[in-house]
């Protein structure tokens, strides 16, 4: 299993874990949550890469993940807002420096 390496940004990870961050329930096909196969389809990366992510993301415990067949994953702020400020993941969340704020709202 790949594990999380702090010395280089993951700019994959980030982007699974902003567009769950920022998800709105409008994006979602159950209250649950989101599938890693629609993840997938809105950050355009491959479904393994996503699932990869989705596991480092519930590891930190700052996504939580409902069902067995299919899993709904869903961004736990609660958790996140409550997680040590020099985790390296909380950092990567948290730097917004790179991000395109237009393509996770609509005016």
């Amino acid at each position: 299993m790949d594990s999380y390496n702090p010395n280089e940004e993951d700019k994959e990870l980030k982007t699974v874990g902003l567009e769950l961050m920022f998800l709105t329930p409008e994006k979602c096909s159950s209250e649950d949550g989101i599938t890693a196969v629609e993840l997938a389809k809105i950050v355009n990366l491959p479904l393994e890469t996503v699932k990869k992510k989705l596991t480092i993301l519930k590891e930190k415990d700052i996504v939580r993940v409902k069902g067995i067949n299919p899993k709904y994953w869903k961004f736990n702020e609660y958790n996140f807002q409550r997680m040590d400020e020099d985790d390296e993941i909380f950092l990567l969340l948290c730097s917004f420096d790179d991000v395109d704020f237009d393509k996770y709202f609509s005016y």
